[in-house]
Parts: C-alpha cells; sequence; structure tokens
C-alpha cells in the first residue's frame, strides 16, 4: 500500500461543535463536503474522540473547576453516532481523521477504520498515548503548539523508530490566536529541520483572517487545518471555528497562494516574458565603418536599444570577433555578419563550476576555504557535461575523503581501481551505480562499498553529490574499460587546482566574467 500523501490536505476539526447533536453534526459534514467539493479540494473532516466514562476524574463529573469538563459531557456521543457521521463523512467525499485524547479513543478509531489520527497538542508528551497511536498503524499528524523543538524531536523521533508515518502542523494553543502570536517562521525552521516530512498550520486565528493562509502557503505549508461548524438560531460559534462561508473563503485564499506561489522548479519563461525583456536589451552597433575580415575591437562597437532580430546582444560581445562582410557606421552587427571566436576549453569547467556551487549551497554544504579539485574530462574539457565528474579532495593520507559532484546527465566510465577500495555514500541528489554488472540506485543516505579490482561506473540524471571514503588515493590507480582513455596522460584527461581554481582557469584572454 503506497503511503499517504499529506500535500495539499485541508483539515476540517469538527472539535464539540457537533453538540452532540446526531443532526446538527450530520448538516455540517454535508455543507464542508459540499464546500470542499466545489473547491476541488482533499479535505479531512476530523472527529475528536474521549472515552468520558474513564478520561474524566470521577469526582469531577459535577461541579468541576475545570472548563472543559461540562463541554465535554453536554456534547457527549455514541460511538454508534460517530459510526455513522463517520460513514456521513465518506459519502460526502471526505477523508475520516479523530484525534484520540485516551487509549480507549485510538481502539474506537481504529474500530471505525479512520484513515488518518491526529495527536492534540496536549497529548504530544503523552507517551502511553503515543504508543497506543503508534500500535494503530495508522498516518499521524501531530500538532505542536506550546512544544519545545527537544519535544518536537523527540516525538519526530518516536514515530520514526516505530516505522509511522507523520506530518507535522505548526499551531499556537491561544484561542482564537492574535496575529503577533501566530509565529509563521515556524513553518520554515520545521520544514528545514525536518526536510522529510509534510509541514502544515493548524489555525486558531479569527474566522475571517486569510492573510495567514496565504503566507503559510507562501512559506512551504503542505496542509491546512480549521475548525468548523454552523450556526443556527439557538446554536453561536465560537471565535475561531469558521461557517461554510468562512471556510470557503479560506480554501479559496489558499488555492490562490499556491497559484501565486508556483512551482520549486524553475520554469521556462513565457514568450510575452522573453519579448518584453528583450525590448529593454541593448544591441551591438558599429561606431565605424568595418572592412571584411578585419578584427572588431572593443573601440569599434557601441550598445544601444533597440535590438534588431538575429543582431548581437551586448551580452553576447567577445572580444576577437571577425567581420565577415563590409559594414557601415552605425550598422547593428549580426550573428550572420560576425565570426565569433571558439570559446576556450576552460569556459565549460568555469560555467560547470556555477553550477555546483548551486548545489552545494542547495544541499547546505559548507565547503573549508582549502582543497583540492580535480575535473576528469576523460573525452575532453568540452564533453565534460556528458563525460565528466568533479572531485574535492579534503583528506589524502593513510586515508582519503573527497566530495564527489555530477551536474545533471553526467556520467562517469567504467573502470576499477588495484590499490584503492572507497565507499561512496550519497548526500544529495540520486546516483546510478553499477558494481561488477549490477545496477543500484542510491538516494540520500545510501552507501556502497567498492573493494579494489571491481568494476564500477556510475552517472545521474539529477546532480548527485556523493562522498567517497578510501584508503589513500594514488596517480595512476584507475583503469578504464574503454582503452583509450589508459593511453592518454593524467594531465590531458584531468584539470586540477587549488580550491575552484579562479585564476588559475583563466587564460591570459579569456572573459574574466566566466571566472569560478
Amino acid at each position: 500500500m503506497s503511503p499517504f500523501n499529506f500535500n495539499g490536505l485541508f483539515v476540517l476539526d469538527l472539535a464539540n461543535n457537533h453538540q452532540g447533536d446526531l443532526e446538527h453534526a450530520t448538516n455540517i459534514i454535508r455543507a464542508m463536503g459540499e464546500v470542499a467539493g466545489e473547491n476541488g479540494v482533499r479535505a479531512a473532516l476530523k472527529f475528536q474522540f474521549r472515552h468520558l466514562d474513564t478520561f474524566i476524574h470521577p469526582d469531577h463529573t459535577a461541579g468541576s473547576s475545570n472548563k472543559h469538563v461540562d463541554r465535554f459531557l453536554s456534547t457527549r456521543m455514541t460511538n454508534q453516532q460517530f459510526a455513522r457521521l463517520a460513514d456521513e463523512v465518506r459519502n460526502s467525499g471526505m477523508i475520516t481523521m479523530a484525534t484520540p485524547f485516551d487509549e480507549e479513543s485510538v481502539d474506537l478509531a481504529s474500530d471505525l477504520d479512520i484513515d488518518i489520527l491526529k495527536v492534540a497538542s496536549c497529548s504530544a508528551t503523552d507517551w502511553p498515548l503515543m504508543e497506543r497511536i503508534a500500535e494503530a498503524n495508522k498516518p499521524v499528524i501531530f500538532s505542536t503548539g506550546g512544544l519545545t523543538m527537544k519535544q518536537i524531536d523527540a516525538l519526530v523521533s518516536f514515530f520514526d523508530h516505530r516505522r509511522v508515518r507523520c506530518a507535522i502542523m505548526h499551531c499556537v494553543s491561544i484561542y482564537p490566536t492574535p496575529k503577533e502570536h501566530l509565529h509563521l517562521n515556524q513553518i520554515t525552521a520545521l520544514k528545514r529541520r525536518y526536510p522529510d516530512k509534510v509541514i502544515g498550520f493548524s489555525t486558531h486565528e479569527e474566522p475571517d483572517e486569510t492573510s495567514p493562509a496565504h503566507i503559510a502557503i507562501g512559506l512551504g505549508a503542505g496542509m491546512l487545518e480549521r475548525h468548523v461548524g454552523i450556526e443556527t438560531d439557538t446554536i453561536k460559534l465560537n471565535k475561531y471555528s469558521s461557517t461554510p462561508a468562512q471556510v470557503d473563503r479560506w480554501m479559496k485564499a489558499a488555492i490562490e497562494a499556491r497559484q501565486i506561489c508556483g512551482s520549486l522548479e524553475r520554469v521556462p519563461p513565457q514568450p510575452e516574458e522573453t519579448e518584453a525583456l528583450r525590448s529593454l536589451m541593448r544591441g551591438v552597433y558599429l561606431r565605424r565603418p568595418i572592412a571584411k575580415g578585419q578584427l572588431i575591437t572593443r573601440d569599434d562597437v557601441y550598445f544601444a536599444i533597440p535590438l534588431n532580430e538575429g543582431q548581437l546582444t551586448s551580452g553576447q560581445w567577445v572580444e576577437g570577433i571577425v567581420s565577415t562582410a563590409d559594414l557601415d557606421k552605425d550598422q547593428a552587427l549580426t550573428t550572420t555578419e560576425a565570426a565569433r571566436p571558439k570559446p576556450d576549453d576552460t569556459q565549460a569547467l568555469t560555467s560547470a563550476i556555477h553550477g555546483m556551487k548551486a548545489m552545494l549551497n542547495e544541499a547546505q554544504i559548507s565547503l573549508p576555504p582549502t582543497f583540492e579539485t580535480e575535473f576528469s574530462h576523460h573525452f575532453g574539457v568540452r564533453k565534460f557535461q556528458e563525460v565528466g565528474a568533479t572531485l574535492i579532495t579534503f583528506v589524502n593520507r593513510e586515508y582519503c575523503k573527497k566530495l564527489i559532484l555530477q551536474l545533471p546527465g553526467q556520467r562517469h566510465p567504467a573502470h576499477y581501481h588495484k590499490a584503492k577500495e572507497e565507499t561512496f555514500v550519497v548526500l544529495h541528489g540520486k546516483l546510478e551505480l553499477v558494481v561488477e554488472g549490477r545496477h543500484y540506485t542510491l538516494y540520500p543516505g545510501d552507501m556502497q562499498l567498492v573493494q579494489q579490482g571491481v568494476w564500477h561506473e556510475f552517472w545521474t540524471d539529477t546532480g548527485v553529490i556523493f562522498e567517497e571514503i578510501s584508503s589513500k588515493h594514488g596517480l595512476c590507480d584507475s583503469f578504464y574499460e574503454d582503452k583509450s582513455i589508459n593511453s592518454m596522460d593524467a594531465d590531458s584527461r584531468k584539470t586540477r587546482v587549488n580550491q575552484w581554481g579562479r585564476y588559475q582557469l583563466l587564460p591570459a584572454k579569456t572573459n574574466r566574467r566566466m571566472a569560478a
């Protein structure tokens, strides 16, 4: 069975707003199902389960000083009534969910085949209850109201250790929550701390407020939760519960925010965006007449708008262009009238470095100020983006520690080592590795041993960063299946520099904007 997908989920908490009335609860469920259906969202209707006969101490069943007791008792519903309401949730096209506050209620959720269990903030350190919830073998969402990060860490580890798929709701347990106490940046903090978890926002602000939903989605919240109910002539909602109309506006605000935020992947520009930018770009124009075959220098040109079709942009200007036709003063220099110099080999490396630095930033991997870098380009520097790898060496004594980086689409040819044994540990991205004919797909945290004399090759579709931990690395200890590589001297198939080689990779006439 595939794991439950928490992303995009709207949680509608019925709580005690059913007032202990089956008909009223049914009306709420049907109204919320209609709102969810009209907005085309995945919604879970959440019950709160308490086995009141044991949940409340017998001395407090009457005249209790605890403000919750009278409400819990006055809105009591039977298990049979909850069973009918769970069926109503399913008939309304929603997912069933429940917050159990005691062990007996976990059993009730299991008996009713409730889809998701919720851990309330007040129960997050109730370890006997957590044990029973973990045993139920259901996806779990837990709220973090009033918890320290240490307590959240403990709960994440608790569920991970028991292989319970869980998601986390940022929550502030003040009802309603003033804006200055929403602390929505905690969504970002939780996403950074638990990158493998879906982080949501359980809202307790006043129900007409929709801006927190916009902001929460913008910060990366994958789920939203809100208390819901219906008002009648005799039933009034509390200050943090929403009517169907308010839920509708809230859902629409979240949907709009998702549209505004868009994809995390860099999207190609729209045609109108490209046209708008081109209308402001400068083109290359001739400052004086130029004869065919003449070298065009920087003093011979100027940059101005408008940019004509086929004209070189100012960003495409490089030294060394030769005219292929007679050109007049103020004439636009086009691509057909300009023989541009072939790019220097090092530009392929410096361009790749820009991408690798970005990968390290994305993976949040910091490098020390001192290291050695080796660019392996087995079929030439210009094919480095296809066949190549970048090896960053930190230590090479009796043991060796390296980072190996590959950009999307790069591969490293099949080879073996006579002296060196190595272990690969993936840190970021996905690595495709073949060892003695066996294909492995490695993800962050995966590890693979490669012993001496063992044939291996690797590549990546996504881009990858992995550690190589090995015995001491020596020159001329790589033997390739492709004999043409073995016949090359090391300096012709490798470029070695200190750090990123900012100046070592720059020939005298190379355009310095390409510097690493």
